[in-house]
């Protein structure tokens, strides 16, 4: 049984909230959220065994030439706690975990390559099994990095649990021991849609977590807070919202991008398969299916509609691009990119072959889940 969250004696939900040691500051926004600034060199990542010695990297040497961004990736606040404070120089924002947010994440992305594989193969959707749905597109090769623009909309999470999750996966490895880093915006059930991280160097079994839950990401920003809201978000039909998300290596780290904010890096050393180079990126949707009742659920990707409702109405990924191992971002072709959905009738991907107009190669994808033609 859980027990009362307190901070500084009052209590505030289901789970204790502990303040981050080396907090210099501590920050409650107006939604609730609690950030602590924790000083630099006292976060959770340097308490990894692998980075006792680690030279710390403050920011990039450089960034990858050719890198796609427009207009609406401005270098600014794009997250509200702001409003309610600012952390000192020499700290880093780490949002308090309000209770177990991430139940369902274990073992995603090996489901969802062993649906690819089997599609790939000529296999039905009933030949592999899984709560985890997607609607993505594939890469495979040799790589440093990717990018993309991403839509950023709150789509309704229906049960306790589920989540819906926007993002670049970056990996390498064999499925029981896959290494990824994963990066882009997340709506649990607490409706809000949030800036994250995630990492496992062994196929999602003992390493890795979200954000800075554990040691592992180095965090170098003190304007940006992993897990915390993003401000602005898209409207059906109206103003459209993006965030630019790039990883890429420089120096041995691969670094987190967003829009124009280095944000922190994960060091190589980390790693098995990534130490060197990821062998497959994949941009998109996937929402977790609790199935209660023995049913769909509602929760919805990306705008909650399908892609076929075009600009506005659908959540898109623009500007899709990759790291080659000579360090320049290169435009991926559509016809590179193998897309996948586990159930089109419920969320779906639509590649666009037009890249003109400043988009780059896009495409759109998502769906509202539960309906007459996604009824389980």
């Amino acid at each position: 049984m859980l027990s009362d969250r307190f901070v500084d004696g009052r209590s505030i939900g289901t789970t204790k909230l502990v303040k981050h040691k080396g907090t210099i500051k501590t920050i409650e926004t107006e939604d609730g959220d609690i950030i602590d600034c924790v000083d630099f060199y006292q976060q959770p990542a340097f308490d990894h065994p692998l980075l006792k010695n680690h030279t710390i990297q403050m920011k990039p040497s450089s960034i990858p030439s050719d890198l796609k961004a427009n207009s609406s990736e401005p270098d600014q606040l794009f997250q509200n706690w702001h409003q309610s404070g600012q952390c000192p120089e020499a700290t880093i924002p780490i949002r308090r975990t309000q209770g177990n947010q991430h139940p369902r994440d274990l073992y995603h992305f090996k489901q969802r390559r062993a649906r690819l594989n089997h599609s790939l193969d000529g296999a039905s959707d009933g030949d592999v099994l899984s709560s985890h749905e997607y609607a993505t597109a594939y890469l495979g090769g040799n790589f440093h990095g990717a990018h993309a623009t991403i839509n950023v909309w709150q789509p309704t999470v229906s049960n306790d649990g589920e989540m819906s999750i926007g993002q670049i996966w970056v990996v390498a490895g064999p499925d029981d021991k896959v290494n990824t880093m994963e990066a882009g915006w997340r709506v649990d059930y607490d409706q809000k849609s949030k800036l994250f991280v995630y990492w496992t160097s062994d196929g999602y079994q003992n390493t890795g977590c979200h954000n800075l839950e554990c040691p592992g990401f180095v965090q170098t920003n003190k304007k940006v807070a992993l897990g915390s809201p993003i401000g602005d978000i898209s409207s059906y039909n109206s103003k459209q919202t993006n965030i630019g998300i790039t990883i890429y290596k420089n120096e041995g780290n691969w670094w987190l991008k967003v829009n124009d904010q280095p944000v922190g890096y994960w060091p190589s050393s980390l790693f098995t398969y990534l130490a060197n180079s990821a062998t497959e990126l994949t941009w998109g949707g996937e929402i977790y299916n609790s199935k209660i009742g023995g049913v769909h659920t509602k929760t919805q990707m990306g705008s909650g509609h399908f892609p076929s409702e075009g600009y506005g109405k659908a959540s898109y990924f623009r500007n899709i691009q990759y790291v080659d191992t000579n360090g320049i971002f290169k435009d991926v072709e559509a016809g590179q990119l193998t897309p996948d959905a586990t159930k089109p009738s419920c969320y779906n991907i639509n590649l666009q072959s037009d890249t003109s107009g400043g988009s780059g190669t896009n495409f759109y994808f998502g769906g509202p889940g539960y309906s007459d033609k996604c009824p389980k």
